[in-house]
């Protein structure tokens, strides 16, 4: 009975999906949309892209702020495919995740500190915290936004609402943030239970070295000063999307000043936070933005064609980046075809206060401290 309703809920929520869309499309109209991004254009639309990109970079700078120890170059491209993952493969839930933690140890920069290569305690443990930063950055920025829509005719229904979903989202980070501390029996059953859900090969590694996992976890956590970095880098990227937001306002007509912007963009993640069982938000996203919209005077089709343009901009940046990301992947398991040895896991090293320790291979010594760190 679970497995059916594992398999059946996605299809379930993705068809209600699909129907909330078409109602909104029709109550819209498909000609008022077309003619509201016909005023966008091309132009407009890859400034967006390009936006987005620059945002994208941010993400990257946001998480070498809690992870310095890894280069920035490989953060980035990491982040780049883990979001691509979750904006184009909407029925894995953990996918975007999963890959995300693979493309941290791929790329070309296959290697952290001291020429040392970079495994899956590392990994996992370094994808952990900034999606923990993230979480934190965007609690801040809904609040703001709910701060921003506070005093508008038809906000409360809102407001409270989100306020008490923000309230439960602070409580289930706090206990995420102490898990990934102090608990480590919980994090060696989150292992377990995410190893089922992944292939033999990487279950195996991810299983079979939690106590390493469990140590770069206490040391990234080690230094809350970092976390913080992390944290208010991830808001800034926040109120950049607000930003952009503005601008595509701008572009399809709409008459908007940017503190609406921002109300809008804050409060629409918020709701999208909360039902992000629906596979890519589908008709979730776009009910958020008219219904925000109508409260700022926004015509449904702009705010509906905000909602395209959105989707449009996500497939446009994460479908080359899964592709690109798949070329690496099939070199590396060319090279690995090769006879290219394996690389075992070794015991768990002790690190430096707020360093990650490596974990290295059983032919190989023990990580010794050090505070030098990649570019």
């Amino acid at each position: 009975m679970t497995k059916t309703l594992k398999k059946t809920l996605p299809i379930l929520l993705s068809l209600l999906g699909v129907a909330l869309f078409t109602f909104i499309a029709a109550r819209a109209g498909i000609q008022p949309v077309v003619e509201a991004l016909g005023k966008v254009g091309i132009g407009g639309f890859i400034l967006l892209v390009i936006f987005q990109l620059i945002v994208d970079l941010g993400l990257g700078v946001a998480w070498k702020g809690a992870v310095p120890q890894l280069g920035l170059r490989r953060l980035t491209s990491a982040r780049l495919v883990r979001d691509a993952a979750g904006a184009c493969l909407p029925f894995s839930q953990l996918g975007g995740i999963v890959i995300g933690v693979r493309a941290t140890l791929s790329g070309k920069d296959p290697r952290s500190l001291n020429g040392e290569e970079l495994h899956w305690p590392e990994g996992v443990a370094a994808n952990l915290v900034d999606i923990t930063t993230e979480v934190l950055g965007q609690i801040a920025f809904v609040l703001l936004a709910l701060a921003c829509l506070a005093g508008h005719q038809g906000a409360a229904r809102f407001i409270w609402p989100l306020m008490g979903g923000m309230a439960v989202l602070a409580i289930g980070i706090a206990g995420f943030i102490w898990t990934q501390h102090r608990g480590g029996p919980m994090v060696k059953k989150a292992a377990q239970f995410f190893g089922r859900h992944i292939a033999s090969e990487w279950r195996d590694a991810l299983i079979d070295n939690t106590d390493a996992f469990q140590a770069s976890l206490e040391a990234l956590w080690s230094r809350p000063d970092r976390i913080m970095r992390g944290a208010f880098s991830h808001f800034c990227c926040w109120l950049a999307g607000g930003f952009m937001t503005w601008c595509a306002l701008h572009m399809l007509g709409a008459k908007a000043d940017l503190l609406s912007a921002i109300a809008i963009e804050g409060v629409v993640c918020g709701i999208m936070s909360a039902g992000f069982l629906v596979p890519g938000a589908l008709g979730v996203q776009e009910a958020a933005y008219v219904a925000l919209g109508m409260i700022f005077g926004i015509d449904s089709e702009i705010s509906l064609s905000l909602s395209l343009l959105r989707r449009g901009r996500d497939l446009l940046i994460g479908i080359p980046v899964l592709l690109f990301w798949q070329i690496v992947e099939m070199r590396r398991l060319r090279l690995a075809g090769k006879g290219k040895p394996e690389i075992s896991v070794g015991p768990v090293p002790k690190s430096v206060k707020g360093e990650l320790p490596r974990v290295q291979p059983k032919d190989k010594p023990v990580f010794s401290t050090s505070t030098s760190r990649a570019s």
